[in-house]
């Protein structure tokens, strides 16, 4: 397996079975080109199997920490531990860059998940509520 930053549209486009929907060529270079955005793809045997993206965010009292995301591993590859490389390789992205942390949100019935995220080495810190508000 090979764990690679994604620099182009055509990446991305290659890997698209990984994310929840098409990948838009508008969105994709958008998100490329952004200061802080990482995006990681696993290859094995060449072929797209897991992708992690991840955004800084930097507060004027916290210093800049790393949130993950999205976490996909294509079905084929699952329990196989792309997930948790890709995770441990973006918490080594974050670090590289000076994020103090990283962190995600995570469905509290997403075992998966929650295993994956444990298995690379982050802990529980409490009970999370997400609140969203869509806009026109």
């Amino acid at each position: 397996m090979d764990i690679l930053p994604a620099r182009t549209v055509g990446e991305l486009q290659a890997a698209e079975g990984l994310f929840d929907g098409p990948v838009r060529a508008d969105w994709a270079e958008r998100f490329l080109s952004a200061a802080g955005h990482v995006m990681l793809i696993a290859y094995v045997d060449g072929v797209p199997a897991g992708m992690v993206s991840g955004i800084e965010m930097t507060h004027p009292d916290k210093g800049t920490e790393m949130c993950l995301y999205e976490l996909s591993v294509d079905e084929a590859h699952r329990r196989r531990g792309i997930g948790r490389a890709l995770t441990e390789a973006l918490a080594a992205e974050a670090g590289a860059r000076g994020c103090y942390g990283l962190w995600v949100g995570v469905d509290t019935d997403n075992e998966a998940a929650l295993a994956t995220y444990r298995a690379a080495g982050a802990r529980d810190e409490g009970v999370f509520r997400m609140l969203g508000r869509p806009l026109p």
